[in-house]
């Protein structure tokens, strides 16, 4: 499969609430709704659907059986995570699943993995049997069960029989490359660089210099980079991004988001001085122009647009039309 040029892709946090004006009352129909909007953006030539992972939360916390059903009911589309949360994972029966969701997919699948973000939860890996041991972060945690799951899914020997060293089964040729790491600073991207691994980047920094949000992700990208070069690896590495775009084309976006626009936002996140990025609203020709000038997109190299989930497979399928004809191109995206 290939594309020229920059990739796009849709970004669901997959939300759902039984509340007036929700399309998605429940776990089900945010699922299947997810499945949905990913058929119409395979017949409209987005390259990429993708899915958020929260645990605890009213939101998809399940990837694997939602990503082959994906695979299984699309023709050409990426279907990925963004991200799922180290902490909670087996990290060998993780090697598994993504490797038979590969095989499904004909090896379509871009798999987002990070230490996660800010939740509800006090410690919600500990309910689920994963606590650090003394003297070992959450985050230390995160990266060491990644390290395993890449070695796993290599082919390397993870268990013993009497004849020798046991690999996990299935294994799917090329997963490897397709694996990303969730960055929410400069180190962290700098460190994923030297595993070998792609970059994904979104909507949040946890840091700040004080410069736009895009001019951070742009250094962040590029630090990336080089510390990929400078680590020896063979092959290209891939960088993602996000950004929040709700373009208004009918009176009905201006009643839902003609307020929502803003810029860049600095404030306190776990104790931490963090830069979110701006919310693109309007004008579809004038949203065109600002991404156009915006760093971090001209620098990555797959561009997600998060999409209102709760809103309906009808209404967020218009979105990503509108993106593909009015926004996309202008940035330097084609359809595969």
């Amino acid at each position: 499969m290939t594309s020229t040029g920059k990739k796009i892709g849709f970004l669901s946090f997959g939300h759902w609430r039984d509340a007036t004006g929700s399309q998605t009352r429940s776990a089900a129909d945010s699922l299947l709704q997810t499945i949905e909007l990913a058929e119409a953006a395979d017949e409209l030539g987005v390259d990429g659907a993708f899915v958020r992972v929260h645990h605890f939360e009213r939101q998809l916390a399940s990837p694997f059986p939602l990503l082959s059903a994906i695979a299984a009911r699309t023709r050409t589309i990426e279907m990925g995570t963004g991200v799922i949360d180290m902490r909670y994972e087996n990290p060998l029966y993780m090697a598994e699943e993504a490797a038979a969701t590969d095989l499904i997919s004909g090896g379509r699948l871009q798999l987002g993995v990070s230490r996660g973000s800010p939740e509800s939860a006090i410690n919600g890996s500990y309910s689920f049997g994963y606590q650090p041991p003394d003297g070992v972060t959450a985050a230390d945690l995160a990266r060491q069960k990644t390290e395993v799951f890449l070695k796993a899914i290599e082919g390397a020997a993870v268990a013993r029989s009497a004849a020798g060293g046991l690999a996990i089964t299935p294994q799917s040729p090329g997963l490897r490359d397709r694996v990303w790491w969730g960055a929410g600073t400069r180190a962290t991207a700098q460190w994923a660089a030297t595993l070998g691994v792609n970059l994904q980047s979104s909507t949040l920094l946890t840091e700040d210099t004080g410069v736009p949000f895009d001019e951070l992700q742009a250094e962040q990208i590029q630090l990336y980079r080089d510390a990929f070069r400078e680590a020896g690896h063979t092959r290209t590495p891939q960088v993602s991004i996000s950004r929040s775009v709700l373009p208004i084309t009918e009176e009905i976006d201006r009643i839902y988001f003609g307020a929502q626009a803003h810029d860049d936002q600095v404030g306190l996140l776990e104790g931490v001085r963090s830069r979110f990025g701006r919310t693109f609203v309007g004008d579809p020709a004038d949203i065109a122009r600002e991404l156009a000038a915006d760093q971090a997109v001209q620098a990555a190299d797959y561009v997600l647009f998060t999409v209102p989930n709760q809103l309906g497979v009808e209404y967020s399928a218009r979105i990503l039309e509108t993106l593909t004809k009015h926004i996309a191109p202008e940035i330097g995206w084609a359809p595969q």
